[in-house]
């Protein structure tokens, strides 16, 4: 026996491994009886052609999560022929060659009921720069509004008062701008506020620019705040490291959320690739996505849209500027009597307004 020993030794060491190696084919998280959402910038798409297409069709289909809102899509018209080979998913956006902010959403979990901007008019265009995108959606026959964004970028950490081009000021405006909407337009609807906001929800008040949100703890609560709190190699943008992608929810689902079964994390998508961190940054994005799972329960109070007056619609024009009427499932502006257009598209018989 002994002299069996040391050939038994060197068949060990050279017999492969019996641990398999993970693959973007090992992605999981979404759950048919759960809501799934995630924010994620996609940093340019397709960032690397044709490599970026397969890997991020790879991610988007076996992640299974029913809702994306997505940044930065730069060729929509790739962006549409990729989820368009995606089995049961479809997508949301604003025409254009430039897409900008995006949702993509499993078709046989979520039905949408209208998307559409807010803040177009050049006033809101320091602060929000990009538009911000509202989908109404319901989820086994419950609605639910999201509201994808993607704030300015940079500045020096520090709020500058007297300077309304500060980066940080304009970051903090954002979210004043956005609680104001949802106070006046969806006081009593399940909203959940998602995207690149390009800021820390950490730090203190003092240059807290998320202070709109966090000074109204009963009315908001970010659900990816044990993320920010925790670990920088569980952060979203490990490149710089900061946390920068946010999930923040209304108190209509704090219920849900205190579930025992809810779920938030920041998905590190580059464990799964041969090369790492390296070749997802180079191949995907620089961003991680933060998902979220919630299993719903029904809402004691109606979540029906707000009924709150507007301003008097005068014409329709189609994306042209040319007068036009209401046709379901295409992008339209809506005109109004103070000056205010609405970029919106809605898959109702019916006109939204």
């Amino acid at each position: 026996m002994r002299n069996l020993m040391p050939f038994l030794l060197l068949l060990t060491l050279l017999s492969p491994t019996v641990t398999k190696a993970q693959t973007l084919e090992d992605l999981e998280f979404g759950t048919p009886a759960t809501l799934d959402v995630a924010t994620w910038n996609i940093e340019w798409f397709p960032k690397n052609g044709t490599a970026t297409i397969d890997r991020v069709k790879a991610i988007v289909q076996n992640l299974e999560i029913d809702l994306w809102g997505i940044q930065e899509i730069d060729d929509t018209t790739a962006f549409k022929s990729m989820i368009e080979d995606l089995d049961d998913y479809d997508y949301i956006l604003m025409e254009g060659w430039f897409g900008g902010l995006v949702y993509v959403y499993n078709s046989s979990q979520i039905e949408v009921i209208e998307a559409f901007e807010i803040y177009t008019e050049s006033p809101f265009w320091s602060p929000l720069p990009r538009s911000p995108l509202i989908l109404h959606f319901s989820f086994n026959g419950e609605a639910f509004y999201a509201i994808n964004n993607h704030f300015k970028c940079c500045g020096n950490g520090s709020i500058d008062w007297s300077d309304d081009g500060d980066e940080e000021m304009r970051r903090r405006e954002a979210c004043v701008l956005i609680n104001e909407y949802i106070q006046e337009e969806l006081s009593d609807d399940r909203v959940i506020v998602l995207g690149d906001l390009n800021d820390l929800i950490q730090e203190a008040p003092a240059n807290n620019v998320f202070e709109p949100f966090l000074e109204l703890p009963e009315d908001y609560l970010f659900a990816d705040m044990p993320i920010a709190q925790g670990p920088s190699s569980g952060w979203s943008f490990p490149g710089w490291p900061s946390h920068l992608d946010h999930l923040l929810i209304s108190d209509e689902l704090f219920t849900d959320f205190s579930a025992s079964s809810t779920q938030v994390a920041c998905l590190d998508i580059a464990a799964h690739m041969d090369g790492g961190w390296s070749e997802y940054d180079y191949n995907v994005s620089d961003h991680r996505p933060v998902a979220m799972q919630l299993m719903v329960t029904p809402l004691t109070t109606s979540s029906a849209p707000s009924s709150t007056e507007i301003a008097e619609l005068l014409q329709i024009s189609d994306l042209m500027g040319r007068i036009c009427e209401y046709t379901p499932n295409k992008v339209l502006l809506y005109h109004f009597s103070d000056g205010s257009v609405r970029k919106h598209i809605s898959w109702s018989n019916k006109a939204p307004y």
